[in-house]
């Protein structure tokens, strides 16, 4: 006959644990949006919404008040439309960067399918605009090395290209800019941290000398205006 062993009886983990009364009557007692809300705290995010948690971590009260079946539903986000054509001539206007006219003080090429090579010979274009193209890496490396020729410019925006730039080209864009004592605004999303970092910190050196110089009674380099359409 063979020999079987007698069943133990297994004690649940939560058997072992001991609460006070006041605290496991509160438990027992808690609502579906309180224990939301406990989960929060915990750091149970798998249970709710990022919004929901972070709700709960600022507020000292109830915040969720449809209880765990609120995690579901989804956050409605309001639809952002597209960004209108720009109207500007790129002929002419590459023809006036060309003449150094006076008169032309900012470029904006945004959603246009051109590349202005004329910024080493331009003394006047104090920002230039070239977001949302389709401007290679190698495009992009030959504006940003423009810059070692150029101490007007102090915008530049260059974000949003149709490729990733890629690592070799934010080094060298970093490389650039600690290069250049004029940028004051460099709109680009880096990818990697280490450019990242050394571009941050030259744009912002650039700017703590343009501090410098207006403490000391000296003409720096003049901001762009903000511009409130394209």
């Amino acid at each position: 006959k063979p020999w079987i062993p007698k069943d133990k009886p297994v004690q649940s983990a939560l058997d072992s644990v001991t609460l006070e009364p006041e605290l496991e009557e509160a438990l027992v007692n808690a609502t579906d949006a309180e224990l939301c809300d406990i989960a929060a705290i915990l750091g149970m995010h798998t249970l709710m919404s990022n919004q929901q948690y972070y709700e709960a971590l600022a507020s000292s009260t109830i915040v969720n008040k449809e209880g765990l079946n609120s995690v579901i539903q989804t956050t409605q986000y309001k639809p952002v439309p597209d960004e209108l054509p720009n109207s500007t001539d790129v002929e002419e206007t590459l023809k006036q960067v060309m003449e150094n006219d006076p008169e032309l003080e900012e470029v904006n090429l945004n959603n246009i399918k051109a590349f202005a090579e004329m910024l080493k010979v331009n003394k006047t274009v104090k920002s230039l605009n070239v977001e949302s193209n389709f401007i290679t890496g190698n495009g992009i490396l030959a504006l940003v090395k423009a810059l070692q020729y150029n101490n007007s410019l102090v915008e530049l925006k260059i974000d949003n290209q149709c490729q990733q730039l890629g690592n070799k080209v934010e080094m060298e864009i970093a490389n650039m800019l600690e290069q250049n004592p004029t940028v004051l605004k460099f709109g680009y999303h880096f990818t990697q941290q280490g450019p990242r970092l050394r571009a941050s910190n030259a744009v912002m050196s650039n700017n703590d000398l343009v501090r410098q110089s207006r403490l000391q009674g000296l003409n720096g380099p003049i901001f762009p205006r903000c511009r409130t359409t394209v």
